[in-house]
C-alpha cells in the first residue's frame, strides 16, 4: 500500500545550495588543474584517490545503533528516550557531527512495515529533524570510535498525527575531510507506533509461552534398587539454575498474561533431578549430580506460577508429528506411542504441578501442516491443531487478518498463528540493537493489525520452540509494552480456540509441506528401531513380576526418541536411539543361562543340572527352560528329545533345573538348553554343551558291587565286637540311681543357605546342583522415572 508523506523533506536554501556549489568547486578546482599530468587511465581494479575517498562516504560510513527506546509506545505527556551508539566505520574521521531524531512517514500496512524493516538502515534521510536542541553533538569522531549518546524528546515535539505507525530515524549528520560539508553519514530507521488513546475495537492478543527442552535423560540408571537416574550431561541444571534460559522464561512468564505450553518431559526431567542423580562426563564416567535444589526451586516457583492459568500440555517429549505423519506411518505400532505420550503427559502434569492440564492442542513443527499430519494429530486425541499462517496462508484474498480459529472438518479445528507476530524474535538478540528493533517491529505489527478493520479478532502468537534467554527477555519486554498498551488485551489459547471463526476465512488445509522441513524429519528407519527396541521391551516384560519399573522409564524413552528436538540432529538422536536400545539389551541378558562345560555321564541314565541367574533388582517369573537332546535315538531327556521346567528365579539369585537323561549309546551328544517365555517367545541366548556317555561293563559293574559287600561286611564285623566290649566292661563311674544320656552333639547348625544379595554387579556364578535361597524384597521404588537392573 501507498505511504502517507505526513512530513516531506525540506529542501535545502537557495543560499545554502549556492554555498555548497562554491565549496564543491573550490574542492575540486586542484583536480581539474592536474588533469593533463594524469594518466588516459587507470589500470583495471586500481583505485584512484577519488575512488578511496568515497568510498568512506555516504550513509555507510557511520554506523547508528538504538540500543533502547522507551517507551515503546507512548501516548500523550510522554517523553521518548532514545539511546544507542555511532562508530565511525570509514577512514577519515567526522567532524562537525551531531545526533538527531527525525519523525518519517506513517504506514498504511502491515506489508509497509514489512518492507520498511528491510530498509533500515542506508539511503537519503527521512522526514524533518526535530529541532537541534533534542540532540547531541560530536566534535569530532575519529575512524573505528565508537561514543554512546541520549536523546529526550518530548512527545508533543515529534508533531505525531492521526493513529498508526510512524517511521522513526535516527540519523547522524557530519562532515569529513573529503566532502567538508554538512550530510547525513548514518541512520538507523525503527517504527514508533502511535494511539494515545483506548482504540475503538481491541484485538484479543494470546501469547503461548512454551517451556521445552531438549532431551537429557537418558534410559540409563544406576545399579542400585533405586534407580539413580543418569543424565547425557549437565545442561538442564545450568537452563534451571540463575540466570538459565529456563529460569528466565519461568520468572519473565510469571509476570506476564500468557498461556503456558509445557512439554511433561521436561518436568519429569527436572523432578528426576531433586533427588540423588548422576550426570554423564566427556569420558563417560558418571558424576554425582549437584543441582538438587535448583530444580526443587524451579518446580515450586513453576508450580505458584501455573496456578489459576490455563496450561497446555504437549504430548510426553513433543513427538515430531510431521515425521510420524510421513514416515512413522510406514512403520506399524507407531502411532501407539503418540497415544501413549498423550496419556503420560496428564498423569506427569497433574502429579508434578497438581494441575488439570489441557490436551486437547497439537503443535506441529513451526506450524506446518497438511492432511496427514491433522490425520496423526487427532488419532491421539487432539482436535485442535496450532498452525502459523505463513504455514497457512489465506486463499481467499482478505485484506486483513481473520481471527485464529477456522473448523476444518471432522470435527477439529485450526488455531492459526499470526506468522509477522511469532517470528518477530528469531534470530541474536543478545545484541540491544537487535531487541530493540524487534520490539518495535512487533509492536507495529501488532497495531498495524488493529487499525485493518473495526471487527474485533482473536490473534496468537506462536513463539519458536525453545526461544534463547535474550529471545526470551525480549518477547517479554514486546509482550509488556502490549498488554499495557491501548489497542490489545490478552487471552487465553482456549478463548481464542473458541472464538467465532471469521466465515471469509480459508479453511482449506494446505495440499503441500515444505520441502525445507520434511529434510529436518526423522528417518523411517528411525521408527523401525523403536518398534524393534519395542518388541524388545514386549518379550522382557513378560518375565518380570514388576513390570512398571522398566515398562514405564522405557516407555518415556521411546517417546524422546520421537521428539521434535531432534530435527537437524540426526546423528545425536540416532545416538539416543543407540543408547536406549543397547541398555535395554543388557538389561534382558541379567537373566540368563550360566555357562556349562563338559557333562560325563557313566551309565545309562543320570541326571543334569541347567543354572540360570538372575541379576536383576526384581524376581522374574513365567519363564520356561527348554533342555533339548541333540540326537534323540541316543539321548532322551525326560523320556523324549526335550523336556520343559518352569523356572521362577528370586532377584540376585540363580536357580539349578535338574533334567533326567536316559542314554541308550555312548559317545558324545550336544544338548542345547534356551528360555522361552511363557507365549512361547525364545528368550536370551541358548546354551549348547556336550553330554559325553561313557560305558559301563558287566564285569567292571560285578567288581564294584564285590568291593561294596565286602566293606558292608567289614563295617557289621566292627560294630558286633565293639558292642561285645561294652558289655563286658563294668560301669564304675556312674553314680547311684542315676543314669547320664551321652549327646555328643556340640550345637546346631543354622538352617538354609546364606542369602545371596547381589545384584547386576556380581559375575555369574557356576551351575549349582540346588536352587537358590529365597529372594530378597521386591519392594518397588520410590516416585521419578526409574529402570530396573
Amino acid at each position: 500500500m501507498a505511504e502517507a508523506a505526513d512530513f516531506p523533506t525540506v529542501s535545502p536554501s537557495p543560499a545554502r545550495r549556492l554555498l555548497r556549489r562554491t565549496g564543491a568547486l573550490l574542492a575540486a578546482a586542484p583536480l581539474l588543474a592536474s588533469l593533463p599530468l594524469l594518466p588516459a587511465a587507470a589500470p583495471a581494479g586500481a583505485a584512484t584517490p577519488a575512488t578511496a575517498a568515497s568510498s568512506a562516504t555516504g550513509t555507510s560510513t557511520v554506523d547508528v545503533a538504538v540500543n533502547s527506546l522507551s517507551p515503546s509506545a507512548p501516548t500523550d505527556g510522554d517523553t521518548v528516550t532514545v539511546s544507542g551508539t555511532v562508530t565511525n566505520k570509514g577512514k577519515q574521521a567526522v567532524t562537525g557531527a551531531h545526533v538527531g531524531l527525525r519523525v518519517g512517514t506513517s504506514y498504511g500496512g502491515r506489508t509497509a512495515v514489512d518492507e520498511a524493516a528491510k530498509n533500515g538502515t542506508g539511503g537519503a534521510a527521512d522526514g524533518s529533524e526535530i529541532s537541534r536542541k533534542y540532540g547531541k553533538k560530536f566534535a569530532k569522531l575519529a575512524p573505528g570510535i565508537t561514543q554512546d549518546f541520549t536523546l529526550s524528546v518530548p512527545v508533543k515535539a515529534l508533531r505525531l498525527g492521526a493513529d498508526g505507525v510512524y517511521q522513526l530515524s535516527v540519523a547522524l549528520m557530519g562532515q569529513t575531510a573529503a566532502q567538508p560539508y554538512q550530510q547525513t553519514l548514518g541512520i538507523q530507521r525503527t517504527f514508533l507506533p502511535w494511539q494515545p488513546s483506548d482504540a475503538d475495537t481491541t484485538t484479543k492478543t494470546t501469547a503461548m509461552w512454551p517451556l521445552i527442552s531438549d532431551s537429557h535423560l537418558t534410559a540409563e540408571t544406576g545399579a542400585n534398587e533405586q534407580q539413580t537416574p543418569v543424565f547425557d550431561d549437565n545442561d538442564l541444571a545450568k537452563q534451571i539454575g540463575p540466570g538459565g534460559r529456563l529460569q528466565q522464561m519461568l520468572a519473565l512468564g510469571s509476570e506476564l498474561d500468557v498461556t503456558w505450553v509445557i512439554d511433561p518431559d521436561l518436568l519429569a526431567s527436572v523432578d528426576a533431578m531433586t533427588e540423588p542423580y548422576k550426570v554423564k562426563g566427556p569420558d563417560g564416567k558418571l558424576r554425582p549430580g549437584r543441582n538438587q535444589a535448583d530444580a526443587k526451586q524451579w518446580l515450586s516457583d513453576l508450580e505458584t506460577a501455573v496456578q489459576g492459568q490455563k496450561v497446555v500440555t504437549l504430548p510426553f517429549a513433543d513427538p515430531d508429528l510431521a515425521s510420524l505423519a510421513h514416515t512413522g506411518t510406514k512403520v506399524t505400532g507407531s502411532l501407539g506411542h503418540l497415544k501413549d505420550a498423550t496419556d503420560a503427559a496428564m498423569l506427569t502434569v497433574q502429579t508434578i504441578l497438581h494441575t488439570k492440564p489441557d490436551t486437547s492442542y497439537a503443535w506441529p513443527a513451526e506450524g506446518a501442516v497438511d492432511r496427514d499430519i491433522v490425520k496423526v494429530a487427532t488419532s491421539a486425541g487432539a482436535d485442535k491443531i496450532i498452525a502459523r499462517s505463513d504455514r497457512f496462508p489465506e486463499t481467499r484474498g482478505l485484506t486483513y487478518t481473520p481471527s485464529a480459529a477456522r473448523p476444518i472438518g471432522g470435527g477439529a479445528s485450526a488455531v492459526v498463528a499470526d506468522g509477522r507476530l511469532s517470528t518477530a524474535f528469531q534470530g541474536d538478540m543478545t545484541r540491544a540493537e537487535n531487541s530493540t528493533l524487534a520490539v518495535q517491529k512487533f509492536l507495529a505489527q501488532s497495531l498495524m493489525l488493529n487499525m485493518q478493520t473495526h471487527k474485533q479478532r482473536s490473534v496468537v502468537m506462536a513463539p519458536q520452540r525453545m526461544p534463547t534467554a535474550s529471545q526470551a527477555q525480549t518477547m517479554a519486554k514486546a509482550l509488556h509494552a502490549l498488554q499495557d498498551g491501548t489497542w490489545s488485551q490478552p487471552q487465553t489459547l482456549s478463548a481464542a480456540a473458541k472464538a467465532k471463526p471469521d466465515p471469509a476465512a480459508t479453511t482449506r488445509v494446505p495440499h503441500a509441506y515444505p520441502s525445507s522441513l520434511r529434510k529436518q524429519e526423522l528417518p523411517q528407519s528411525a521408527f523401525e528401531q523403536i518398534q524393534a527396541t519395542q518388541r524388545d521391551l514386549e518379550n522382557f516384560r513378560v518375565v518380570l513380576t514388576d513390570q512398571s519399573r522398566v515398562v514405564t522409564p522405557f516407555g518415556r524413552a521411546m517417546d524422546r526418541e520421537m521428539s521434535t528436538s531432534w530435527r537437524a540432529e540426526s546423528g545425536t538422536s540416532e545416538n539416543f536411539r543407540d543408547g536406549v536400545s543397547s541398555y535395554l539389551s543388557g538389561l534382558t541378558e541379567q537373566v540368563a543361562l550360566i555357562d556349562k562345560s563338559e557333562v560325563k555321564l557313566s551309565g545309562r541314565s543320570a541326571t543334569i543340572p541347567v543354572s540360570v541367574q538372575n541379576n536383576l533388582w526384581q524376581d522374574v517369573d513365567h519363564l520356561t527352560l527348554r533342555l533339548t537332546s541333540g540326537n534323540g535315538t541316543r539321548l532322551k531327556i525326560g523320556g523324549d528329545t526335550f523336556q520343559e521346567q518352569e523356572v521362577k528365579i528370586a532377584s540376585g539369585h540363580s536357580q539349578s533345573v535338574k533334567f533326567t537323561t536316559t542314554a541308550k549309546a555312548t559317545g558324545p551328544i550336544t544338548v542345547h538348553a534356551q528360555l522361552y517365555t511363557e507365549d512361547g517367545a525364545p528368550y536370551g541366548e541358548p546354551l549348547a554343551f556336550k553330554v559325553d556317555v561313557t560305558e559301563v561293563t558287566p564285569t567292571v559293574m560285578l567288581v564294584i558291587a564285590g568291593g561294596v559287600l565286602l566293606l558292608v561286611l567289614a563295617g557289621y564285623r566292627m560294630y558286633q565286637q565293639r558292642k561285645r566290649a561294652v558289655a563286658a566292661q563294668p560301669d564304675e563311674d556312674a553314680p547311684e540311681g542315676d543314669s547320664v544320656a551321652a549327646d555328643d552333639d556340640k550345637g546346631d547348625e543354622p538352617d538354609g543357605d546364606p542369602a545371596d544379595t547381589a545384584r547386576a554387579d556380581v559375575p555369574k556364578q557356576p551351575s549349582d546342583p540346588t536352587a537358590d535361597t529365597a529372594p530378597e524384597s521386591t519392594a518397588p521404588s520410590g516416585p521419578g522415572e526409574r529402570v530396573d537392573r
